[in-house]
């Protein structure tokens, strides 16, 4: 069962979205529908945002997809070794960031379906974000405006801020790790789950690492993410 902080953590998520989905209706881009050049299996989310795919696949009786993820789990997949905010903290500090090996020849999301995402209303904000001025399929790779980078990488340190008691992960093990407490694993066995999908601690916000020429640009779209209240 849910509490009601949690719940209210999944209100200040559905308000994040919203405000980047404003953010990107006045971008001019080629993504539309069908275009699933960028739908690979090297997506990033937070236990939150699973949260919220989870329970949405429960209701609407889609459980062959958690059936699916599980039949490809040996394959090949981006496993982060930081979040985004201990990135910041790296970088803040002069300190190495960890090298990551991450390959789009690894395949389409799991969830793919005929080009489609079944869950595309709760798609998470890794998909969300990823947006290109021109067409991938044509170009072989996205074309990023440098601010949409800033904007996106802003966004993601407040979602894993708002989730800093929970874990970020691959896509896949994020899914089956949310879909495996729903299922009422032991507790004494939490923290070998945790291992077992290869999940990582989120940490809340302690540095935020702006370009200078994007500080005033950015400055409303900061400022409505910091009055978000539940």
């Amino acid at each position: 069962m849910l509490t009601d902080m949690h719940l209210r953590r999944r209100k200040i998520l559905a308000q994040i979205y919203k405000l980047h989905d404003d953010f990107v209706q006045e971008l001019d881009i080629a993504c539309k529908k069908y275009c699933s050049h960028c739908c690979t299996r090297n997506v990033i989310i937070t236990t939150l945002e699973a949260d919220e795919i989870v329970d949405s696949l429960i209701l609407k009786k889609q459980d062959h997809l958690f059936e699916k993820l599980e039949t490809e789990v040996a394959r090949a997949r981006f496993i982060p070794k930081t979040t985004t905010n201990m990135l910041a903290v790296l970088y803040a500090h002069g300190k190495d960031i960890p090298e990551e090996k991450s390959d789009v020849s690894w395949g389409s999301c799991p969830f793919l379906i005929d080009n489609k995402c079944p869950i595309y209303e709760k798609r998470p904000f890794g998909c969300r974000c990823f947006v290109s001025t021109a067409d991938c399929s044509k170009k072989g790779y996205a074309q990023i405006n440098p601010f949409v980078v800033t904007v996106n990488n802003l966004f993601l340190q407040f979602i894993e801020h708002i989730d800093s008691q929970g874990y970020s992960g691959n896509f896949t093990d994020v899914i089956l790790y949310t879909k495996a407490k729903r299922d009422n694993f032991p507790k004494n066995s939490a923290l070998s789950e945790i291992f077992r999908y290869k999940l990582i601690k989120n940490h809340p916000i302690t540095f935020l690492p702006i370009p200078a020429e994007d500080k005033i640009r950015i400055e409303p779209i900061f400022q409505a993410l910091q009055n978000i209240r539940f």
